[in-house]
């Protein structure tokens, strides 16, 4: 039996606490928002005019009252009907205050080992959230603006001056690479090197008031890599607090190069160990700044979908340009904002593309010989 319209518009619903909106992200020709209930690990993207109306329900304002916000902005007063459907959907997926919540995840059996001997995963804590945490307040300190400034400074000042000693970096690592015990001393710590970058993006996330879901190391071998998973960053409100947590890996990668170039500027031309130290410093410096690519997966290509709000870019780009050469006035459908941006990012990257291989064409043949 259904609820009378008068009766159901002065209801006050609410969302259940800890439910988590996006804000509003591009998504081919669509303004969408994602909107996810932590607990049951669930998500689903909404349109604008939900939207709307979802983000409304605080249990202060009556559906009567929203209704009329509504109709203001959209020139389209809402029917009870709709209502019901709107209020039956959030139900049925445990978004509601008071309803029945959606039955949690079933917990991954067969412990924290997933996969096989040549490709799976491990979780390394049980707690990745609590884990993160630790080292949150232990780092917190220099997670303020007055110590980062200035160290970021310092971090450009030394890719600077690796820039200017490019040739002999160059030289000393192709050293390297015919140095079979130094090459792996120095394989090793870049290894180390990406653990400590997967664990900046779960501190900087912990800093910024995201969730950690998960800490551990993935292989597909011969190569294994340690991973942090962030659940909830397309949620921070701040664009400047997304930009941060994708930016953190890359940016501890130049950190942990910083008492090695002071070890390295401390020993004169030729040195031995110098010469290995040119090969950690070029070859890590390599590994931090391709981060900043704007290509996926690199963490460059998720702050160029934080900093535009555009969910899935490259596809939705791929998908623009393909609509564009087969069917021109379905493209043209697309708003002025998507058609820039998409036909922007699809020719940008390709001639990104073509100048990292055109570098390193010209890096091969410029190799010292001996």
């Amino acid at each position: 039996m259904s609820t009378p319209p008068g009766e159901l518009l002065s209801h006050t619903p609410a969302l259940r606490p800890g439910i988590l909106l996006s804000p509003a992200l591009l998504r081919g020709p669509a303004t969408v928002h994602l909107i996810k209930e932590p607990a049951a690990n669930a998500s689903f993207e909404v349109g604008e005019k939900e939207y709307f109306l979802i983000s409304r329900l605080d249990g202060v304002r009556s559906l009567a009252e929203i209704g009329d916000e509504y109709a203001r902005a959209y020139g389209k007063r809402l029917a009870a009907a709709h209502w019901q459907r709107l209020l039956q959907l959030l139900g049925a997926r445990g978004l509601l205050a008071g309803g029945p919540p959606r039955p949690a995840p079933e917990p991954r059996s067969g412990g924290p080992f997933e996969g096989t001997v040549l490709r799976g995963t491990l979780r390394l804590v049980a707690d990745a959230h609590a884990t993160t945490g630790r080292l949150h307040r232990l780092l917190r300190p220099v997670l303020r603006a007055p110590v980062l400034l200035p160290l970021t400074a310092v971090l450009a000042a030394m890719e600077v001056l690796l820039a200017a000693h490019l040739p002999e970096l160059a030289r000393d690592t192709w050293w390297l690479v015919r140095q079979p015990v130094a090459l792996v001393a120095v394989c090793t710590l870049l290894w180390l090197s990406t653990a400590l970058h997967e664990l900046a993006h779960g501190v900087a996330a912990r800093h910024h008031g995201g969730t950690v879901g998960e800490i551990g190391l993935r292989w597909r071998l011969p190569v294994a890599v340690m991973y942090c998973t962030v659940d909830n960053y397309r949620y921070l409100r701040s664009r400047w607090h997304q930009l941060a947590v994708a930016a953190a890996g890359a940016y501890a990668n130049l950190l942990f190069l910083l008492p090695f170039l002071a070890w390295w500027a401390a020993l004169p031309p030729g040195d031995p160990t110098r010469r290995v130290l040119s090969g950690l410093l070029l070859l890590g410096s390599v590994q931090a700044l391709v981060n900043f690519l704007p290509l996926p997966p690199l963490d460059g290509y998720t702050m160029l979908g934080h900093a535009l709000r555009v969910s899935g870019l490259a596809p939705e780009s791929g998908r623009y340009v393909r609509l564009r050469l087969r069917d021109r006035p379905a493209a043209a459908a697309y708003p002025r904002r998507a058609r820039t941006l998409y036909l922007g990012y699809a020719v940008g990257s390709a001639l990104l593309v073509a100048l990292v291989l055109a570098a390193l064409a010209t890096g091969l043949v410029l190799l010292p010989v001996h």
